[in-house]
């Protein structure tokens, strides 16, 4: 392998570089194949050293004042926020985020995130009388991190900015396929003054460190964001300690389009959420639900704004979709791609063929299915990539059961008259939902419903959830 600037020599444990084993775990750029970076390959020896780190840090960061704590995240988003090109170049060549988006979505999000907890800890309910008892809300200590590779450092800062400001220490892994990024957050957060041993970062896959940080009996939290089926096998493992998990799992959001919406906003709205980054994300609206009498027309406007999604070279500041983060992850995309071809659906845009002068790297052609059946393989599962399915309904009532008849529960978006669309938005079973594209609020709890997780993020609630509460009776 040529040498790279990305290549991380060691784990972060105690404020400090560490070596693991002699093994290593490549970071693939998509947009090419080509090897950029290398991390170790971590052990479970290297989880319990890091345990050790943070249990060793816990008992002073813990009785610091949340004011003090809040400080520190406030001086680590702006760090983050100055390193913001380093970042996003980082992102970009390891899972193929188009350079303009991780400049917005992969960075100035986290540093937003960072601020917004921070502002949480003057008028947070640290404590509370409720009758002769004083409630008290305290470090649950040790939390155990595990986040994917679609969103590197939000997923960790929405996690690790709370976990701080709670009192708590934290051990992290992040994914193998995306792990660049962690380091640039360990170091930032050292200068910003998080004392060793607060946060450490163990890379490895998550066989094998994951499994021993969901396992470690030292460790009091597990905060997972990822596919279901890890989620699922994370709360396994961890049940044997009893230690609390949660989890933001996969999704499968329905953008309901009502008969009063305004169609053309509704559609170009509901497309950006279906292939945003690529369509690798959790919280995206795969499936659009239109009237049956106007799904022709929703078709013919999802096909014109899809035509002004370049796919290209990540670097490109025109590029709108880059590669799937992996070529194991493109072809599962593609393998749904042609699978909806053969259940009946009707490709209307993309298809699963290479996109035209792109023969190398893990491309896929944003793709629009129509008359889509709501129980069909690509509009039940998560397919996470840019495709879009269109699904018809015949009334209201039908469009609810559809966007209510996944396993899935995260977000939704309903576009029509503000109070006709409040309305359907409080029926749908999910976590989340925009109407008439509401504004991303950091504030506001993020978190899903049935297969889609446990637990919030974001907010006084996502403060919450690493908090222990403890009832003194006088």
């Amino acid at each position: 392998m040529t040498p790279s600037t990305y290549t991380v020599t060691g784990h972060w444990i105690g404020g400090e570089t560490v070596t693991g084993s002699a093994d290593t775990l490549p970071v693939v750029n998509p947009a090419t194949g080509q090897v950029v970076a290398e991390t170790p390959a971590g052990t479970a020896a290297d989880v319990d050293r890091a345990v050790a780190a943070a249990r060793a840090a816990f008992p002073a960061w813990s009785a610091t004042t949340p004011q003090h704590r809040a400080d520190v995240l406030r001086r680590l988003g702006a760090g983050l926020a100055a390193r913001t090109e380093e970042i996003a170049q980082a992102i970009t060549a390891e899972m193929g985020s188009p350079i303009g988006m991780s400049r917005t979505a992969q960075v100035a999000f986290p540093a937003a995130v960072v601020e917004s907890i921070a502002g949480l800890a003057d008028d947070f309910a640290w404590t509370e009388e409720i009758g002769n008892s004083l409630i008290v809300r305290e470090s649950i200590g040790v939390v155990g991190a595990i986040t994917p590779w679609n969103f590197p450092l939000q997923q960790i800062v929405s996690k690790l900015a709370p976990a701080l400001l709670a009192g708590n220490t934290m051990v992290f892994k992040p994914s193998e396929n995306a792990p660049l990024t962690a380091r640039i957050l360990a170091e930032t957060a050292a200068e910003a003054g998080v004392p060793a041993g607060v946060f450490n970062v163990v890379y490895g896959t998550g066989a094998t460190v994951g499994e021993a940080i969901s396992a470690h009996p030292d460790i009091d939290m597990i905060s997972f964001t990822g596919s279901t089926r890890a989620g699922q096998r994370i709360a396994a493992v961890a049940a044997a300690s009893v230690k609390r998990v949660a989890l933001e799992l996969g999704g499968k959001g329905a953008n309901i389009i009502l008969d009063d919406a305004d169609l053309p906003t509704a559609v170009e709205r509901g497309l950006m959420m279906a292939f945003s980054n690529g369509g690798q994300v959790c919280g995206a609206w795969p499936r659009m639900l239109v009237p049956a009498s106007r799904q022709d027309e929703a078709v013919a406007l999802a096909v014109v704004a899809a035509k002004q999604y370049t796919v290209g070279d990540p670097a490109d500041e025109a590029t709108r979709i880059g590669p799937m983060a992996s070529e194991t992850h493109r072809q599962k995309v593609v393998g749904y791609i042609e699978r909806g071809i053969a259940d009946g659906a009707r490709l209307v845009f993309g298809g699963p063929q290479r996109p035209e002068g792109l023969p190398v790297g893990a491309y896929v052609q944003p793709t629009i299915f129509a008359d889509v059946d709501p129980a069909s393989a690509i509009a039940q599962e998560e397919i996470f990539g840019p495709v879009l399915t269109i699904i018809p309904y015949a009334d209201e009532e039908e469009a609810v059961a559809i966007a209510n008849g996944t396993l899935y529960g995260l977000t939704s978006g309903v576009f029509g008259e503000p109070e006709h669309a409040l309305a359907v938005a409080r029926r749908l079973r999910v976590g989340q939902v925009d109407v008439n594209a509401g504004h991303w609020n950091p504030l506001a709890p993020f978190g899903g419903y049935k297969h889609s997780g446990n637990g919030r993020e974001f907010g006084q609630l996502g403060l919450a959830e690493f908090l222990e509460t403890k009832s003194i009776q006088r």
